[in-house]
């Protein structure tokens, strides 16, 4: 059960952004997410946008850093990657 974050690298909103993910399920990853203090609206499907001021925060209290592209795998390998719908 871990809990990984990728870079903030992600721009939007003036700031950048990392990805919150678990590898075991939402609820581990919603638990870690009220601990950093993460507002339910930083949900999005099957991750957390995590401004890049809470990084290191979020690092301290566990969280492995990892490359964006291993924070995919983990997640498909976990069963919980959910792309958005084409409309």
């Amino acid at each position: 059960m871990t809990v990984y974050i990728d870079p903030p690298t992600w721009p939007g909103h003036g700031r950048m952004w990392s990805h919150l993910v678990s590898d075991e399920s939402l609820a581990e990853l919603h638990a870690f997410a009220a601990r950093l203090g993460a507002p339910p609206r930083a949900f999005e499907r099957d991750h957390y946008d995590v401004p890049s001021e809470w990084y290191a925060t979020a690092v301290a209290l566990g969280a492995v850093e990892v490359d964006s592209r291993e924070l995919v795998a983990r997640l498909r390998a976990a069963g919980l990657r959910r792309r958005k719908r084409r409309v």
